[in-house]
């Protein structure tokens, strides 16, 4: 049994006449009548009582009525949703982010407009640290992992870098470092300071990237604390815990009881970059239209600060 002869029943059904059903179907009156014959033949029971005016539907020809319009109906349905998910405005997308990227205002502004570009999309929201998302996305448990530095660049993983920007040093309001140093700061000045940082396998590149600059400047850092989260290096800055680097998306947090001041000197250049990783093979179409956006309203970011 295939899908043409439920359609060619269905018609007959509707015209109750051979002639106009196969009028409408663009065929012979008597194929489809050998068509409709053959249904019969394998369904082991007549679906119409042919009559000179035409035909009637049998009591199991009426039953299999509904099932046929339904079967069809069905078949339908999957082929729209099929071919909409097929162009990425149907599906799921499974999306995972560090605390410190989705503090940045580029993320939140890239999923508002994903949601309204596709809202039959099914988004779910996620978080862990960089090494864990990385893992996640190798293992096909994510779509797309938004971190800031990658901690490893796995084959079969794409990493696109959406932008960059300075870290800046945190340290806890009447700090008597900030006298001398009103809008920027050097590493040299705060070389007694005990450093609150995100554990290395959270933030490898930034934590070693620190601790470089730091002995290009002549001194091996004291850190007194290592966390798992960005926020909570602030937290615990506003506590007198300690100074600390975050980037600069992050300076209104706690910001009554901190003070951010810019870092004077540092080589290498400490910055943060935002990092979306994914899949690189077997992409949804979901995923290439979220790439293609994410992209797209960076750039627009981008050249918005350069204004």
């Amino acid at each position: 049994m295939e899908l043409r002869h439920l359609r060619y029943f269905v018609m007959v059904a509707e015209e109750k006449h051979f002639t106009r059903a196969a009028a409408r179907l663009n065929m012979q009156q008597p194929p489809l009548s050998q068509q409709i014959r053959a249904l019969e033949d394998e369904l082991g029971f007549d679906l119409f009582k042919r009559h000179p005016k035409g035909v009637d539907l049998t009591t199991g020809g009426a039953v299999f009525l509904d099932e046929a319009k339904a079967i069809l109906a069905s078949v339908q349905a999957g082929s729209r949703r099929a071919a909409r998910v097929a162009k990425g405005v149907e599906g799921t997308l499974a999306i995972s982010f560090t605390s410190s990227a989705a503090a940045h205002p580029l993320i939140p502004r890239i999923i508002r407009a994903f949601r309204e570009q596709y809202p039959a999309v099914s988004i779910t929201l996620d978080e862990g640290n960089a090494g864990r998302l990385t893992k996640r996305a190798m293992a096909g448990q994510l779509d797309v992992g938004i971190l800031r530095a990658p901690v490893s660049r796995p084959d079969g993983i794409e990493f696109h870098r959406l932008l960059v920007e300075e870290l800046l040093m945190v340290l806890p309001i009447g700090h008597p470092t900030l006298a001398d140093h009103p809008e920027a700061i050097e590493l040299q000045a705060i070389r007694d300071e005990p450093f609150i940082l995100v554990r290395r396998p959270g933030a490898p590149g930034m934590y070693a990237n620190l601790l470089r600059a730091c002995r290009a400047a002549g001194f091996e850092p004291h850190v007194a604390f290592e966390v798992e989260r960005m926020l909570t290096n602030v937290s615990l800055v506003a506590a007198g815990e300690g100074v600390s680097v975050v980037p600069a998306s992050m300076r209104d947090i706690h910001s009554e009881s901190v003070v951010y001041r810019r870092i004077l000197g540092a080589r290498p250049r400490l910055v943060a970059p935002l990092t979306l990783i994914c899949r690189g093979f077997n992409q949804s179409p979901a995923l290439q239209n979220f790439i293609v956006l994410a992209r797209q309203l960076a750039k627009a970011y981008r050249t918005q600060v350069l204004r």
